[in-house]
């Protein structure tokens, strides 16, 4: 990631700030009256000055004011800029706190690039000037370093992805973060994962179990964060056609999300016991893969008949919640997952569908994801669907008939236990095709900002408003 320095303007000793007198401030007046919609979240207009010093400026809208509209600007700005182009932006005066943290999210996730991409990460400086809100900066910095780790990992080509390179970055990010405790799962350690060694048996690589643990002292609250990590999903023997099957990489975007989010509570030294949870393996056709028709048993004791080998995702979160509620038994369980694909015709491309039967919860997530630019929308938990899970010859069956994102979301309620319960079912909104806003093509690390602000509200263990 590139550094943001912030600088006092008045400062007369800064060699750093190019002063805005009152005739540059007069033709940024004229230009933006005679721009239309220069105002708009994240539209760019750009002045040459040549000759003169500075030699380009750019106007940035910021729509109402908002943090989410100074994070749209923040994301414009760096786009339009150059890599060895310098950045000196100018701040009005009193900005608040919330919008100098969307301002720089908005330069970090803007400036994103993968960090094995041909020209690498960037690794500029840029200066804002006008206003100082360390904490702000500070904050924002350590979600932006979620969501490009996030999206790092989820970028990542599955060549080089498989469960066991998944599990090694996380002990190499963990290693880094005093506190932060991790333990991989392997073999006979799954013997009682029944779900996650059914979907990872068809593959040479086998599947891993990876609890990630930030357990500050005096933390009173316990929250478990399941992240589905599917390295690469061909379907298994319900093998899907070429066009779904490109973007499978990005299949494990929830584990990347949970992971990411829990450094980052350790990051913040939030006063929150977290765990992450990622249930890892790779969805192979082979002769050993699992069939339609197999009966499975998860780590609870309950059994599952397969029905379909690419509902995967809801099979490998199952073990993890029934482990969640037996050994952990949290307060409460957050699980994120690139389950379904028809919460994109329901929602589209921007938004989660989310599912609980908590509305506080619920209500919580979503003021969180709104705050991160995160969209969610509750859909609901209907029991009306309850007799299309039955099953002859085991305790449901996996991939039912009826609405695709409520029927996986109502399987994987069989699993969470006593605990508060949130599903977010995130595919669509884990990639973007094109950049948008403060979006990045490919990647997005949805969710990884989201469950920052979630963790963030917590005080001494207790979430407000709880």
């Amino acid at each position: 990631m590139f550094d943001i320095r912030l600088t006092d303007v008045n400062d007369e000793t800064s060699t750093w700030v190019v002063p805005v007198g009152p005739e540059l401030d007069a033709e940024m007046s004229a230009l933006a009256s005679a721009t239309e919609d220069a105002g708009a979240p994240g539209r760019i207009t750009v002045f040459p000055r040549p000759l003169r010093s500075p030699s380009r400026v750019l106007l940035a809208g910021t729509g109402d004011g908002g943090e989410t509209d100074w994070r749209a600007a923040g994301a414009a700005a760096i786009r339009e800029t150059a890599d060895d182009e310098d950045l000196e932006i100018h701040l009005p005066a009193g900005l608040a706190a919330a919008s100098v943290r969307g301002l720089a999210e908005g330069l970090w996730l803007g400036g994103y690039r993968y960090r094995d991409a041909p020209r690498g990460p960037r690794t500029r400086e840029v200066r804002i000037c006008g206003t100082s809100h360390a904490a702000s900066l500070a904050e924002a910095r350590v979600a932006a370093r979620a969501a490009w780790l996030a999206r790092d990992l989820t970028n990542t080509p599955s060549s080089v992805k498989n469960p066991e390179w998944f599990a090694a970055q996380v002990v190499a990010e963990a290693a880094t973060r005093p506190g932060v405790t991790v333990t991989v799962r392997a073999g006979d350690e799954l013997r009682r994962f029944g779900g996650l060694l059914a979907v990872g048996g068809g593959s040479v690589s086998p599947p891993r179990f990876v609890e990630l643990s930030w357990n500050p002292p005096g933390a009173t609250t316990h929250v478990v964060l399941v992240g589905k990590g599917i390295t690469f999903d061909t379907g298994g023997i319900s093998i899907k056609p070429r066009d779904g099957m490109k973007l499978m990489k990005k299949d494990m975007g929830g584990a990347a999300a949970v992971v990411a989010a829990t450094l980052g509570a350790a990051d913040l030294d939030l006063p929150v016991r977290v765990t992450a949870l990622t249930p890892l393996a790779e969805n192979a056709v082979s002769g050993s893969a699992f069939r339609p028709g197999d009966v499975i048993t998860h780590y609870d004791g309950s059994t599952s008949e397969n029905t379909n080998s690419d509902a995967e995702g809801r099979i490998v979160l199952a073990d993890a919640l029934g482990y969640a509620a037996d050994v952990l038994r949290p307060d409460l369980v957050i699980d994120l997952a690139t389950l379904t694909g028809a919460n994109a015709v329901a929602l589209g491309k921007r938004t989660a569908a989310l599912f609980s039967p908590d509305d506080e919860l619920a209500a919580a997530l979503t003021a969180a994801g709104t705050a991160a630019g995160e969209q969610m929308w509750r859909l609901p938990l209907s029991d009306d669907y309850l007799d299309n899970l039955r099953s002859d010859i085991a305790d449901r069956i996996s991939a039912p008939a009826g609405p695709g994102s409520v029927m996986a979301a109502l399987f994987l309620r069989d699993f969470f236990g006593d605990a508060r319960w949130a599903h977010l079912d995130m595919s669509a909104p884990s990639w973007a095709e094109a950049h948008d806003l403060e979006l990045t093509k490919g990647a997005t690390g949805w969710g990884a900002r989201t469950l920052i602000r979630y963790l963030s509200a917590f005080d001494g263990g207790q979430q407000a408003g709880a």
